[in-house]
């Protein structure tokens, strides 16, 4: 199963930002798809994430959101099994 990081952010956002900027590098490591979703495109997306995106979600699981920290989502991926590049 390919693994999928969706990140919940909208414009105009720096968390947003430094949370994508985070998993770019992630991806160095790990084999994981990267979907971003901008919560402005939908109404319920903006009423469930609006105060809490950046959110970042790993195959429908919600792992992260706020302050979006490496370290923490090395070790959830972990958790996961997501695979480790080597």
């Amino acid at each position: 199963m390919e693994n999928r990081v969706k990140l919940y952010t909208r414009k105009q956002c720096p968390l947003c930002d430094k949370a994508k900027n985070v998993l770019i590098e992630l991806q160095h490591d790990w084999e994981f798809v990267l979907e971003e979703v901008d919560i402005a495109a939908e109404d319920r997306l903006t009423e469930l994430y609006g105060l809490m995106i950046p959110v970042v979600e790993l195959n429908g699981d919600e792992l992260q959101y706020g302050q979006i920290n490496k370290n923490y989502l090395s070790e959830a991926f972990t958790s996961k099994k997501v695979k480790y590049k080597s």
